[in-house]
């Protein structure tokens, strides 16, 4: 299990999960340049997402949606705000509300840094999510972020062995 710790801070408004994988940093950053390769880890099992747009690069931006078991399709989008090749980027973070990829305003949007850094034994990410308020944040904490986030990062280890 690669997660090694999940902590939440209502004050700070962050969400952070830290993960070790037995990977080069390069080969983790590949998991998320490689649209078809983030689709097999982002979402939760059962939740397959289909990236349509995919720009890994300052000003660039990603559409998916993922499916749910029944069916059911949940839009969202990153708006890419700064990479560093390969250990790290930024984005804004957001539901989106059908097809169109247009923002929701009914939902929480955060911004969000994954940093990967080299460790002895491979790569230490780091995803901190950060929201505007506590609401934001409790509210994305109830519709299951820790539980479900933790599934996807989980999911890499298996892509990374391939």
């Amino acid at each position: 299990m690669p997660v090694t710790d999940v902590t939440h801070d209502l004050d700070a408004l962050t969400l952070t999960i830290t993960a070790d994988f037995a990977a080069p940093v390069e080969r983790v950053w590949d998991v998320y340049a490689d649209p078809r390769q983030l689709e097999r880890v982002w979402g939760p099992p059962g939740y397959p997402a289909t990236f349509v747009d995919h720009d890994l690069s300052e000003g660039g931006r990603m559409n998916y949606y993922m499916t749910s078991p029944e069916g059911q399709k949940f839009y969202a989008y990153w708006d890419i705000a700064t990479v560093d090749q390969p250990t790290s980027f930024t984005f804004r973070d957001g539901f989106a509300v059908d097809e169109t990829f247009t923002a929701n305003p009914d939902m929480p949007e955060s911004h969000q840094a994954f940093a990967f850094t080299a460790t002895d034994g491979g790569t230490r990410a780091t995803f901190r999510a950060t929201y505007a308020d506590a609401a934001s944040l409790q509210k994305v904490l109830d519709m299951g972020a820790v539980e479900g986030s933790t599934m996807a990062i989980n999911q890499i280890d298996d892509l990374l062995a391939a």
